[in-house]
């Protein structure tokens, strides 16, 4: 059932956040919309990391001590920020700006160092503090979560079309990739390469297919907005960035999708066609079996060697599938119909928004 459609301000708001473009919203402030939202998170933070000074060698007493000193720090450092804002010293900040944002990665991070001595827990801490801001700013910000939300609900329903275009955008790859499965040499370079350097493979293959679909990005969203943003303002930069990374976040699921069937059918495909001692042979060692069982007529094991081997095929085709989609003008366009279908649709509430706001 289609929803209603939107008719006063904070419906209007409530729907951008469902598509994963909060920053449709006007006046969308980074303090006032981001980050004073997480201010309970970021005080529980700051009760744990008080704790941070805590030494093996210092006397209960002494732990104690430290502990002490670090709250009075963190309350000097909070106080000191509150006079420069023009507050009273023990007040709590209504409003989180740089200043407090700069002294949740800073004051932690120190007390360990200048107290315990701790300078290797004290740049951990900094970083914890610098990347759990990143996550605040990403998934309460630019709507992560609803972005992925609003991609999966659209990738389910296109799961059919998604490997249909595969058909048609890779059917060398997937040919070559089939013959390739067969050779023992594959499956002697996987079988011996370390684990880390697998997983490095992977993520290689994932970086460059990023990539390849964020260098397409800035041109979809001027395409997107000289399409249906006609009758309102441009965008600013930060809601392109909104809108760059529901598209980039949507084809990257896609992709992912396309990779992990194929990854399930090299697996099936393994366990039809090649045997624990079929395996061994290839290898020149014994095949790491996790477990067998009988599958059309015959022994199947699963083993290790057909686990990485799959993995390693199906990253490599993801990394195609992703060059193919900034490549191939024709099948871009069939692919991401749906997904740019509706994102025009959300332009064209925000420009039935900004009228309600009387600023278009």
């Amino acid at each position: 059932m289609d929803r209603p459609e939107p008719q006063t301000e904070q419906e209007f708001e409530r729907e951008f956040r469902r598509a994963g473009l909060p920053l449709l919203t006007e006046d969308y402030s980074v303090s006032e919309d981001i980050f004073n939202r997480s201010v309970p998170l970021l005080g529980l933070v700051l009760v744990f990391e008080i704790l941070g000074p805590l030494n093996s060698q210092f006397s209960t007493l002494g732990n104690i001590a430290a502990v002490v000193a670090a709250m009075l720090l963190m309350l000097g450092a909070l106080g000191v920020i509150n006079k420069l804002r023009g507050r009273s010293f023990l007040s709590l900040p209504r409003k989180v700006g740089r200043p407090e944002l700069a002294a949740f990665v800073i004051i932690p991070a120190l007390l360990p160092g200048i107290i315990s001595g701790h300078w290797g827990i004290a740049a951990m801490t900094a970083l914890f503090n610098l990347s759990l801001l990143f996550v605040i700013l990403g998934v309460v910000g630019f709507g992560v979560i609803s972005i992925i939300g609003w991609a999966l609900s659209r990738l389910l329903g296109e799961l059919s079309r998604s490997l249909g275009l595969l058909v048609k955008a890779v059917p060398l790859l997937m040919i070559f990739s089939l013959i390739l499965f067969l050779t023992p040499e594959l499956w002697q370079v996987f079988s011996q390469l370390p684990d880390a350097s697998l997983l490095l493979l992977v993520a290689l293959f994932m970086l460059l297919g990023s990539g390849f679909l964020i260098a397409r990005i800035p041109k979809e969203v001027a395409d997107l907005e000289e399409q249906a943003g006609a009758g309102g303002p441009p965008l600013r930069q930060r809601q392109r960035v909104n809108v760059g990374l529901v598209l980039f976040v949507s084809q990257s699921l896609q992709v992912l999708l396309v990779a992990l069937a194929v990854a399930i059918f090299f697996v099936v495909f393994g366990l039809l066609t090649i045997g624990a001692e079929t395996v061994s042979s290839w290898t020149t060692h014994p095949a790491d079996v996790f477990f067998e069982f009988t599958l059309a007529g015959r022994e199947a094991a699963m083993t290790r060697e057909l686990l990485r081997v799959a993995t390693a095929i199906a990253s490599f085709t993801g990394l195609y599938f992703a060059i193919s989609m900034l490549t191939d003008d024709l099948y871009r366009r069939e692919f991401l119909s749906r997904i740019t279908d509706e994102m025009k649709q959300t332009f064209v509430r925000r420009i039935e928004y900004l009228k309600l706001l009387g600023k278009c």
